[in-house]
């Protein structure tokens, strides 16, 4: 996949999925990687995609995660939950917050929480995936033509 690409490319060294994984074949575009997804509105036969996943070593989080890399707490969602993204915005306990949902890229900051929307490489006006530097906070939208 073109995405996956160029985020190597770009020297990503743990991969996040924000949702509407779709299919297996997303799945093994992430195979062998250190990567992590959560469930997004499209994603239909959970029970299946969550057994691939693991079988492939990729974190399923569910509808909502944390990890944490280099020091800071990212919280991953899908953005379809307003009441759980209201309620992770208001507890402010997370650096980061990636999601996906709206698939138009954004890079805000509420309260202390920065939340990113990488775009989406479907159903965009723009094919965009991103890559944040956790060192230095610089974030680049990466446009992928598809």
């Amino acid at each position: 996949m073109k995405g996956v690409a160029a985020l190597k490319e770009a020297g990503a060294e743990f991969f996040i999925h924000c949702g509407d994984v779709g299919s297996p074949g997303m799945l093994d575009e992430l195979a062998g990687l250190r990567a992590g997804f959560v469930w997004g509105n499209n994603d239909l036969d959970r029970v299946e995609l969550q057994r691939y996943a693991e079988s492939l070593g990729i974190i399923c989080w569910g509808d909502y995660g944390v990890v944490e890399l280099a020091g800071k707490r990212i919280g991953v969602m899908h953005g379809d939950n307003f009441a759980l993204h209201r309620k992770v915005l208001a507890e402010q306990q997370i650096d980061y917050l990636l999601e996906g949902h709206t698939h138009v890229r954004a890079d805000e900051k509420f309260g202390t929480i920065r939340m990113i929307n990488p775009g989406a490489l479907y159903r965009a006006a723009q094919k965009t995936v991103a890559v944040l530097d956790l060192a230095t906070g610089e974030l680049k939208f990466i446009v992928v033509q598809v």
